[in-house]
């Protein structure tokens, strides 16, 4: 009885994982992050807006801001373009009778907080905010100072930054506590529309609709955008209290109907708001828990859980809890077989690190929000490259969704028919937009074309490689020999008098003049998209060994590599990216493109150079900091990248499931994998000096491989890394240890 107490109380006295989530870490710099309170991968993501527009307010907010304009409902995290901040809440002292108010007020951040699923704020003028959510509802409390005699809270439909802007707006008054209404809204997704109802814990006394007294609970007010009339218009509503010091709201959200948000309101039956915290952060702590670290920096602790906590923000559930939803289109659907639909796939990031980390922590969620993509396909005849509110922005490179479902499939997930993911995959692969006829046509983008096309060939070389892989599981020989050829397209682009990738005309004749440094923003003008030649040659992570036989003098590629990093640090150009970021030499961290770049090194022979730059890049570009990311977090992948590197491994082909080892900086990490069985990465003698690998075993056995199978650590087990401060050249030497390429 006695071990049994004892046993109990360890338990309970573990360190809950979520006290070393700091949500606050990649809302400075260029990280783009929110701070607010949501539930994982869920419909509301409650957060404050700073009132301002501009690249580092797309999320809403800023940490170098010290107001706030108001609370909405929907965020994107960690993106490039700013869009939703849709159904925003404002606490104030008193109404004010007019249409437009400047609704911002001053605080410090010494009266900030947040954790998962929670944040608080006081403002200057005495306000205090406390928020908290679940899944498809944001429950909002507030405090105001004892002096208040009408305290009032203002719905703003017409609250909107950046891209976004309403279209149509709809408020009713249902009684005294509820109201009811839409927003239909035009931005990056030109169709978005969302249903909502708010409940409020007081009595409402009275209000003012756009500004104007109106008869009690009997307003039903609509706008609807009337461009040619001075622009958007939209309603707003001051809710009035009696003398109160607290008031507290829910807010559901439905993307079908109003309907459907009254009954998500049920998601928080009752007004106990330390209850729903609780809930939301016991959810937190249960998708924390499903990798548990060890390390004596409490500092590295911080920043891989606070990665990990990102990792589960997007895709955001798009669908009510019976699975239905409205699509862009209109179109009242309803996932088959209590499906959830899932929206916010920033694939051009998320394929490389993010989506194959879901194969291994999101064993509930992975097979919906891969169906969701298929339904996206169903609905638009192609798989989505940049799907928001279920619109295909058609931002970014590649056909990237084949990747995911590729990998998936080749891992066997459950859930997802191989044969329709293959047809709507070789879809993708067929299109008649894209720059995919030429790609075709020449095997290669021409510039002459269109602009981004080294970019666009590559990305499209490694997608069909993915396919070919599946037509081969699939039996389908022919397409496995012909996506085969098509994945060698990138051999086009390949100079080999200055070793870099180069843009071709139609003629087959290299564009002069030629800077590797040079970058253009202008997608349409570029030759490499949000960055130059350095970032983007190398960008072929299916063939490494293939790239390496390209070079007309041996260790070209290893030398090329090492070229990178040593470079000076410089853009030329004079509309250079914002997005290339994070440099060490020319490989720059702060943008996707790179992050698979120093793994190459161990395809080649060369291991301990991927341990050495791996290391470097995790102390020099994740930091316990509002500006702790290098870029744009870009909704997961940048956090994906800090998880899987700083266990010591990575999806550096991010397809079929091939995890390269590279510098373990955590002690030791202990994987729930999909199956509940533990797989343990150890890293003995580790430290900051101590950066390379000096032997492995698996299991107590000597492991020769520098990479792991899926497959294998699906089996549990113990990786075990002897860490030295001295590079063991001769391990990864072996061509038998090295990582697959096409050319093997």
């Amino acid at each position: 009885m006695f071990i049994c107490g004892l046993i109990s109380y360890t338990a309970i006295a573990q360190v809950p994982y979520t006290q070393y989530v700091d949500p606050f870490i990649g809302t400075g710099g260029h990280g783009h992050t929110y701070p607010g309170a949501t539930a994982p991968f869920s419909l509301v993501q409650l957060s404050p807006d700073n009132g301002k527009n501009g690249w580092d307010w797309v999320s809403g907010y800023h940490i170098s801001s010290d107001s706030i304009a108001g609370f909405s409902h929907m965020h994107l995290s960690g993106t490039g373009i700013g869009d939703w901040l849709d159904i925003a809440v404002m606490p104030m002292l008193a109404p004010i009778s007019q249409e437009k108010i400047d609704t911002r007020q001053k605080f410090s951040h010494k009266h900030e907080k947040a954790s998962p699923g929670y944040y608080e704020v006081k403002f200057d003028n005495g306000i205090q905010t406390k928020l908290t959510s679940t899944e498809r509802v944001g429950f909002h409390e507030y405090i105001f100072p004892s002096n208040t005699n009408s305290p009032t809270i203002r719905i703003d439909l017409g609250h909107s930054y950046n891209w976004d802007a309403p279209i149509s707006t709809r408020l009713e008054i249902i009684n005294d506590s509820t109201i009811i209404g839409h927003r239909y809204s035009y931005g990056w997704a030109n169709r978005q529309h969302i249903y909502f109802a708010l409940r409020t814990s007081q009595p409402i006394a009275d209000y003012l609709l756009n500004g104007t007294k109106t008869p009690p609970f009997d307003p039903v007010i609509e706008m609807t955008n009337n461009s040619s009339k001075g622009g958007p218009k939209s309603v707003n509503a001051q809710l009035i209290f009696n003398a109160l010091s607290n008031i507290k709201i829910k807010v559901a959200l439905s993307t079908t109907n109003t309907s459907k948000a009254l009954a998500a309101l049920q998601e928080i039956p009752h007004w106990n708001f330390d209850q729903v915290q609780y809930d939301a952060n016991a959810k937190w702590e249960k998708e924390l828990a499903k990798i548990k670290v060890e390390t004596k920096d409490e500092n590295l602790k911080r920043v891989f859980y606070s990665a990990l906590y990102h990792t589960a923000i997007s895709p955001t559930l798009y669908s009510d809890e019976d699975g239905e939803y409205k699509n862009y289109k209109g179109d009242v659907l309803r996932m088959p077989n209590g499906a959830q639909r899932y929206t916010l796939f920033s694939l051009w990031d998320t394929f490389r690190a993010l989506k194959p980390l879901f194969t291994i922590t999101q064993p509930e969620k992975y097979s919906d929000i891969l169906n969701s993509m298929l339904s996206f396909y169903d609905e638009n005849g192609l798989l989505p490259v940049w799907d928001l509110s279920t619109f295909e922005t058609n931002t970014m490179t590649g056909y990237h969704a084949i990747p995911v479902l590729a990998d998936a499939i080749l891992k066997n997930w459950p859930g997802v028919d191989a044969e329709r993911a293959y047809q709507a995959m070789r879809a993708s692969a067929f299109q008649q937009i894209r720059e995919v006829p030429a790609y075709i046509e020449y095997g290669y983008v021409p510039q002459d074309v269109n602009g981004g096309s080294v970019t666009k060939t590559l990305e499209y070389a490694f997608d069909d490689y993915c396919i070919s892989l599946v037509a081969q599981k699939l039996g389908k020989h022919e397409d496995y020999q012909l996506f085969t050829k098509r994945a060698k397209s990138y051999t086009h682009h390949f100079d080999p008098q200055s070793g870099f990738m180069r843009a071709k005309f139609k003629n087959g004749k290299f564009v002069e003049p030629f800077d590797p440094f040079y970058s253009e923003h202008d997608f349409d003008k570029s030759q490499y998209i949000e960055g130059n030649a350095w970032q983007h040659s190398f960008f072929v992570p299916h063939d490494i060994r293939g790239l390496a036989k390209l070079f007309p003098k041996k260790n070209g590629l290893n030398n090329m590599l090492d070229a990178l990093f040593s470079a000076p640090s410089y853009m030329t150009g004079e509309n250079q990216s914002p997005d290339a970021s994070g440099f060490i030499g020319q490989y720059a961290h702060g943008n996707e493109p790179s992050h698979h770049i120093a793994y190459m090194y161990s395809y080649i022979g060369e291991a301990w150079k991927t341990q050495e730059k791996i290391r470097q890049i995790v102390d020099s570009m994740y930091h316990d900091r509002p500006d702790g990311y290098a870029g744009n977090e870009d909704a997961g992948q940048m956090s994906a990248w800090a998880v899987w590197s700083m266990m010591g491994l990575y999806p550096a082909s991010p397809v079929g499931g091939e995890y390269v080892f590279g510098s373990p900086s955590l002690d030791k990490a202990t994987i729930t994998m999909p199956n509940n069985k533990l797989f343990t990465i150890v890293a003995n003698n580790n430290s900051s000096k101590n950066s390379y690998i000096k032997s492995i075993t698996l299991n107590g056995r000597p492991y020769h491989k520098i990479f792991i199978t899926h497959d294998e650590m699906l089996k549990g087990g113990e990786l075990v890394f002897e860490m030295s401060n001295k590079p063991n050249k001769k391990l990864g030497r072996n061509k038998a240890s090295w990582p697959t390429s096409m050319e093997n």
